[in-house]
């Protein structure tokens, strides 16, 4: 008797496996073209009515992914979106790639999973794939998910075969995509991982298999882990830097050509769905084994100061014209996480806006990526591009937030009174302002107040 590991297999061989994706943002809907391009007929679930008419009409809402990819797959029926998640019944394999946030308390929300998970218990047959992509703490897979499953009388590595394998998508990112960026995957039994394996591999270049799930989930922890400590490292550093004067971004410059032994990380606020929210994750699971992540915990209070070191910049400079943050017109360049996205999620720009309001700044703000934000309850909307030079020309003082590329930067430089740049867009766009010869140093915060032909430089 053919057993449901080898229907499967067979399934996927032959490109007959229907796959479905439950969620299709920033991850979900690039896996999905991939997928479909692999030569599955893929069904997207997702509950944004907005996304699924997008994407049944052809069209793509991810910068990452060309509309011209979706009209395809979708002209040839291989790819389409729902829901109604009654057609999970006809699904052989699912992926989840649902938001994982964390709660004021900085504890793991996970509504999300159990939701999706919900849903693929009430059609769960066999045979059946199930892989989790969401970030999450190690255990989730076989803590929540396996008994949601196994309670149905389904018996995993036999009649359902689940997996974890993390998301390590980096939005905006123009040489590393889903396609090409190795895929981490580990199962609950071998069984689970050879499925995987296999499935994965018919859309991505590169699969790592790991032992078990919790292995593969910290693997997505310990990478962002990583970049949120480095990160946090940095900006401290960068805060002693200002206080002797010392140009931060030439000094990780000069060190980065050492060929070994360092790896670049830049000052500046952390956002997005990742960096500011997995180390928690495992922050929180490691506190239920007696364990204290101080490297954590530090990290994340440092990189949450910056938005108020960026305000306290913002001030210092004002103070130079004799003018207070309450009433005077500040204007941010850049809304989003971080370059060339359009993604607000986490922002520190976002924190920046909301702490010049609470101080009663008249603030504006321009990204043509953002065309609406809610801050402090206020409806916000970006600044028309044409209406642009006029807006930076009547601040009392800009502000570069977010460095997308689109920018001006000498530009802007040229027609502000007073500029604060957190990003050194200004210094990589090929000014000289400020150049070493004239003060020695220019660091991460810099102003330039026009009414003193005089360029003052701070650091974060």
């Amino acid at each position: 008797m053919i057993s449901n590991a080898q229907i499967l297999q067979d399934k996927i061989k032959t490109r007959t496996a229907r796959v479905g994706i439950i969620g299709l943002g920033y991850v979900g809907l690039p896996l999905a073209v991939e997928f479909a391009k692999a030569g599955f007929t893929v069904t997207g679930f997702e509950l944004d009515g907005f996304k699924i008419e997008e994407v049944n009409a052809g069209r793509s809402y991810i910068p990452d992914v060309l509309t011209q990819n979706v009209k395809e797959l979708v002209d040839d029926q291989k790819l389409w979106a729902t829901s109604d998640f009654q057609h999970l019944s006809a699904i052989d394999a699912v992926i989840i790639c649902v938001p994982t946030p964390l709660k004021k308390t900085k504890d793991p929300d996970i509504q999300y999973i159990v939701a999706a998970c919900e849903s693929i218990v009430e059609y769960l047959h066999a045979p059946m794939f199930i892989s989790l992509e969401s970030s999450t703490y190690p255990g989730t897979t076989d803590e929540l998910m396996l008994p949601m499953f196994v309670a149905k009388g389904f018996e995993v590595g036999k009649d359902f075969f689940l997996c974890f394998s993390p998301e390590r998508v980096d939005p905006g990112n123009t040489k590393y995509q889903t396609k090409n960026i190795p895929k981490v995957i580990g199962g609950i039994t071998p069984a689970c991982t050879k499925i995987g394996e296999m499935l994965y591999q018919t859309a991505i270049d590169t699969i790592v298999p790991v032992e078990g799930t919790r292995t593969a989930e910290m693997v997505k922890l310990l990478e962002n882990t990583f970049r949120m400590i480095n990160i946090g490292l940095v900006n401290e550093l960068a805060m002693m830097c200002d206080k002797m004067n010392i140009n931060i971004w030439d000094v990780i410059d000069a060190a980065k050509t050492k060929p070994f032994g360092f790896m670049p990380f830049y000052p500046g606020g952390v956002g997005g769905h990742c960096i500011p929210i997995d180390p928690f994750y495992f922050s929180w699971k490691a506190k239920q084994y007696g364990c204290e992540p101080r490297f954590i915990e530090t990290a994340g209070y440092v990189n949450s100061e910056i938005p108020h070191y960026v305000v306290e910049k913002v001030q210092d400079a004002l103070n130079t014209e004799k003018k207070p943050i309450n009433g005077s017109k500040i204007l941010l360049l850049g809304m989003a996480y971080k370059k060339d996205v359009d993604d607000v999620r986490e922002s520190p720009a976002i924190d920046v806006a909301h702490l010049l309001l609470d101080k009663g700044a008249e603030l504006s703000y321009f990204d043509p990526y953002i065309p609406k934000a809610r801050v402090n309850g206020q409806n916000l909307e970006s600044i028309d591009l044409l209406a642009l030079d006029d807006a930076i020309a009547e601040s009392d003082c800009v502000v570069i937030t977010t460095d997308h590329s689109i920018m001006d930067y000498i530009g802007v430089l040229e027609q502000s009174k007073m500029l604060i740049d957190t990003k050194n867009a200004v210094r990589r766009s090929g000014s000289l302002w400020p150049s070493v010869a004239e003060s020695g140093h220019c660091v991460l915060y810099k102003y330039r107040c026009e009414s003193t032909n005089s360029d003052t430089r701070t650091t974060n």
